[in-house]
């Protein structure tokens, strides 16, 4: 249902703003955030719409927008060509009818004024704005009133229990990167943050080694204007080895460096804690992509062109690539952050040395959580 109503918005869209490319998701006659003003929406709302990854809900609002301009539109259009005479005062009706198309004008202007305004509070807050994305993840899991986490009390007489002290806040201990390995050059993928809630999976394991986590991650995309090839990234003897280098590298300080979105990913974890280490499997929940402002992108670009294609490429990676940069793929076991799991404490590290694969090439990446905000800082005590 959801995509018979993306293709009517698309529809009523090209009736405002003329054909509408579908692999650049864009129209002929106004840019994206040109539309989304006129919308009431952010640029990232409007993303969401335009790229079919919208809710069938937020479809059916933003049809009822348009209609409201299109019929505003049409409204216009009869009161000028009252007012230019095209119909004259010696038709009797002519009063009247001027009358209530102003009235209703000025009815669809007010709710337009309305609607517009509605999409600026909170519930939907621009998407830039962090909180409205791990906001619902904060709440569940820092909320007085349902306590999600195993107590003190609930752990078994003789504390044999190994996942307690590792329930809490985790977070990305420092941003990765790994450049994409597809049919063009000049692309990497940012991995700029995470917050990680875990808790100890009662209903799944008794023995207490198991860990469900939620975690919100953000990450970037980038395109290099360069477009140098994979390889130069690489450490020459072992080529699915990123060098140093390129890890330390800053793209935000690089003229050469182009950010083109943000990609908002909800996944959920499960951690088994054995005693050889710590395996991680889980899934992507949800995800969003927020596109840069093409305002922005315009002065990054030598040209237009330059810059629909590089958004053009960005889609394709979303389509084709997105996928295995959110699954932990081939990962070796993280070592324990200590061998007595009741000694785990705030500032401890769990560390994943991992391989993404992309059209059968392989780049080797370290992702490290850090324990933030623990939930039992206690060492359980033994019943007698």
């Amino acid at each position: 249902m959801a995509i018979d109503k993306y293709q009517e918005f698309v529809t009523k869209l090209t009736k405002l703003h003329g054909p509408f490319d579908p692999d650049l998701k864009r129209f002929e006659k106004a840019s994206n955030s040109e539309i989304s003003r006129k919308l009431g929406y952010s640029d990232a709302q409007f993303s969401r719409l335009i790229n079919s990854s919208a809710t069938e809900g937020e479809y059916v609002r933003a049809i009822q927008n348009t209609d409201r301009i299109l019929k505003l539109l049409g409204l216009e259009k009869e009161l000028t060509q009252l007012k230019s005479g095209q119909v004259t005062d010696q038709n009797p009706n002519y009063k009247r009818k001027f009358a209530v198309l102003y009235a209703l004008l000025l009815l669809l202007v007010a709710l337009s004024v309305y609607f517009a305004y509605q999409s600026t509070l909170p519930k939907t807050t621009p998407l830039s704005n962090k909180e409205s994305r791990d906001g619902m993840l904060k709440w569940s899991f820092e909320t007085s009133y349902v306590n999600p986490f195993m107590s003190l009390d609930d752990l078994p007489s003789d504390c044999s229990y190994p996942s307690y002290k590792y329930q809490g806040k985790w977070e990305l201990k420092e941003p990765y990167k790994i450049p994409f390995f597809r049919e063009r050059n000049g692309f990497h993928y940012v991995a700029t943050e995470v917050n990680m809630y875990a808790r100890s999976m009662s209903e799944k394991s008794s023995a207490g080694n198991i860990l469900e986590a939620y975690e919100y991650q953000r990450h970037e995309i980038w395109y290099d204007k360069r477009e140098l090839p994979i390889d130069s990234f690489m450490v020459a003897p072992n080529q699915s080895q990123l060098k140093q280098s390129y890890q330390d590298l800053s793209f935000e300080d690089e003229d050469t460096f182009v950010k083109l979105a943000v990609i908002h990913t909800f996944f959920r974890n499960e951690f088994s804690l054995e005693s050889e280490g710590i395996s991680r499997n889980g899934k992507v929940v949800g995800r969003d992509v927020e596109f840069i402002s093409e305002d922005v992108l315009k002065k990054e670009f030598s040209s237009e062109s330059l810059m629909k294609d590089a958004l053009s490429q960005v889609n394709a990676i979303i389509v084709n690539r997105l996928e295995d940069f959110s699954r932990p793929i081939s990962c070796n076991f993280a070592a324990l952050p200590k061998t007595d799991f009741n000694l785990i404490s705030e500032g401890d590290e769990i560390s994943f040395d991992c391989q993404m694969t992309t059209s059968r090439f392989s780049v080797d990446y370290n992702k490290t959580y850090v324990l933030k905000n623990q939930f039992i800082k206690n060492t359980c005590v033994p019943g007698t």
